[in-house]
């Protein structure tokens, strides 16, 4: 693996990145599922809440670079259970937000820190379009000359996943510290999460 990192084109790794950095200005379903985790939990869960849309990544890469990700793919039924399986999830995030307990103080900090990361994984995991992404992404910037293309599948998924860590968990904190600044108004800020988890769960089941 190290060997086939030293053998890549600094130039490919600048190009791969310069294209990420895009993706993430991009307004998505990562971003909207992070600042809505932030706006829920507060900065810290809007940061794991980006960690764990990073892990999720991982597993698709993983499958990506093992060739899993290829027959589910070509599989439509399956794409279809795993992304109706994914809209209920969001849909059910929506209304626990919608009747969360406006009292940001009576929350245990650690658990919605663990709650909002379990809830990144998860819902990253259960969206076939990552994988769909990730097949049609990842490999523009391989080349077979110069090693596996599969080691080069994940040393790429590691820099996009770090990216998003960075990228997505600075809305999520940003939108958890501008949420802190009025408290007053939690059940509001509870109120606009479940508004974007349910269009997140609206856009997955439709598209």
């Amino acid at each position: 693996m190290i060997e086939t990192f030293l053998a890549m084109d600094p130039w490919t790794f600048a190009t791969f990145i310069g294209a990420s950095f895009l993706l993430y200005l991009t307004p998505g379903a990562d971003m909207m599922f992070t600042i809505a985790s932030g706006v829920a939990g507060g900065p810290r869960a809007g940061l794991a809440a980006a960690a764990g849309i990073s892990l999720g990544v991982m597993v698709h890469v993983g499958l990506a670079a093992a060739g899993l990700a290829v027959l589910v793919a070509a599989s439509p039924a399956l794409l279809d259970g795993v992304r109706y399986a994914g809209a209920a999830y969001l849909a059910y995030l929506a209304y626990a937000s919608w009747t969360a307990d406006p009292d940001i103080a009576t929350r245990k900090g650690r658990s919605d820190v663990w709650r909002a990361f379990r809830r990144g994984f998860l819902t990253n995991l259960m969206n076939p379009k990552v994988v769909l992404f990730i097949l049609a992404f990842l490999p523009q910037f391989t080349d077979p000359a110069i090693g596996p293309v599969w080691q080069q599948i994940v040393i790429l998924g590691v820099i996009l996943g770090i990216g998003g860590i960075i990228t997505d968990g600075t809305y999520g904190v940003f939108a958890g510290l501008m949420a802190q600044r009025v408290r007053k108004s939690a059940g509001t800020m509870n109120k606009i999460s479940a508004v974007i988890f349910g269009g997140l769960a609206a856009r997955l089941a439709i598209n």
